[in-house]
């Protein structure tokens, strides 16, 4: 089985799109991620779910869990507010990471391989520079143990 007999149809968001946008995407499609793109439609970064979580979640919370369990439920529900008009470039990691991209070709074990060393929950499939798809992790794990 190669990542062709395993990709889906996958949305992708620009680097200038709104963040909040994107996390709208995220939940309204039930997907583990985002393909992020450049002017010219390549792959740019894949964005975890996690990720846009980190840009709204107040920074304090993140360092210190105890933080978070004392505020107040209403304060709680709004965190997401944290993400207006911010884009999707200032959720993306300051440092580069390898790109989570194979080509149509990639067996099962290097798309699996690839999403446990980027610790991303897809991986995007290019084709001579023309993004084909995605593979999910969901989506590999329901093949590979279905047989």
């Amino acid at each position: 089985m190669r990542s062709c007999d395993l990709m889906v149809d996958y949305p992708t968001v620009a680097l200038t799109d709104l963040a909040l946008d994107a996390a709208r995407l995220l939940a309204g499609s039930d997907l583990p991620g985002l393909i992020v793109v450049d002017d010219h439609e390549v792959p740019f970064a894949v964005l975890p779910g996690t990720q846009v979580l980190r840009l709204a979640v107040p920074v304090y919370c993140q360092d210190d869990p105890a933080l978070a369990r004392v505020i107040d439920e209403a304060a709680a529900d709004v965190f997401l507010t944290e993400l207006h008009g911010r884009t999707v470039r200032d959720c993306l990691p300051p440092q580069p990471h390898e790109l989570p991209v194979v080509g149509p070709d990639a067996t099962v074990l290097q798309v699996a391989a690839l999403m446990a060393r980027t610790r991303s929950p897809l991986v995007a499939v290019v084709d001579h520079g023309v993004l084909r798809g995605a593979v999910t992790l969901d989506r590999l794990l329901d093949r590979v143990l279905a047989q």
